[in-house]
């Protein structure tokens, strides 16, 4: 009998895209912004879907969310093809399966920080207090444990992307999609933003895609997809950083 061991098959992507195409009208004038897309995204990874304003990044974020159908060919999340899904199958399964942070945070301006990370989880059936135990977590995750109980008008921007953060998170999604999440915070404020995307992604396992033009998330990422006119410019992957023998990365 062999010793050898047959090697592991390639996990599916997480999400792909097959021969996408979108296009807006507006009156006469017919925009094509996706022009037969394919591009396949790993699980457990920060993808970073970077380039210029109007260039399509964030109708491509859309499209793989779902939260926009595609004029031709096929998505797939997780397996799930997201044309073939009626539209309550389809809010159930971003319910269940994805998170969204977007570049104006989305708060309720009465409900505190706790309060707005448990609202999903209400929508998903979890009891009060696995939703409550949930909401605590995700918000000391990302160092928010002293601030869980104020509302937005006293939180900074940036506190109030991490409370956005918090919320997703703390549906423990398998996809994780973000907007233009640091567009509107400072230097110090979008570096905590990029830090803990990237955590997310190789501590849970998620798979996050981000779509910015921020020049500061690209080192960030582990795989950076440049985009020009609905179309993939360029695809690269970052290399880790070296940790030599004393634990110094470089």
């Amino acid at each position: 009998m062999s010793t050898a061991t047959a090697s592991k098959p390639s996990p599916a992507p997480a999400l792909r895209a097959e021969g996408v195409c979108k296009a807006f009208v507006s009156g006469k004038q017919r925009t094509q912004v996706l022009d037969r897309l394919d591009l396949s995204i790993e699980t457990a990874e920060l993808t970073l879907i970077s380039g210029p304003s109007g260039c399509g990044k964030s109708t491509l974020l859309a499209v793989l969310s779902g939260l926009q159908k595609v004029d031709g060919g096929r998505v797939l999340a997780l397996g799930s093809e997201l044309g073939q899904l009626d539209l309550h199958a389809l809010e159930r399964f971003r319910l269940q399966h994805t998170g969204f942070v977007f570049q104006g945070f989305n708060l309720f301006p009465a409900l505190s920080a706790l309060e707005q990370v448990e609202l999903p989880l209400s929508h998903m059936g979890l009891s009060r207090e696995v939703a409550r135990r949930r909401a605590r977590a995700s918000l000391e995750e990302v160092g928010l444990a002293h601030r869980m109980l104020l509302r937005p008008a006293e939180l900074s921007g940036g506190e109030k992307q991490r409370v956005a953060i918090a919320r997703a998170l703390a549906k423990e999604p398998e996809l994780l999609f973000a907007d233009e999440p640091t567009s509107a915070l400072d230097a110090a404020n979008g570096q905590i933003i990029i830090d803990i995307l990237h955590r997310i992604a190789s501590a849970h396992g998620t798979t996050v895609l981000c779509v910015s033009h921020d020049p500061r998330l690209v080192a960030h990422a582990d795989r950076v997809l440049a985009m020009e006119d609905g179309r993939i410019l360029s695809d690269r992957r970052n290399q880790p950083p070296v940790v030599d023998s004393h634990g110094t990365t470089s």
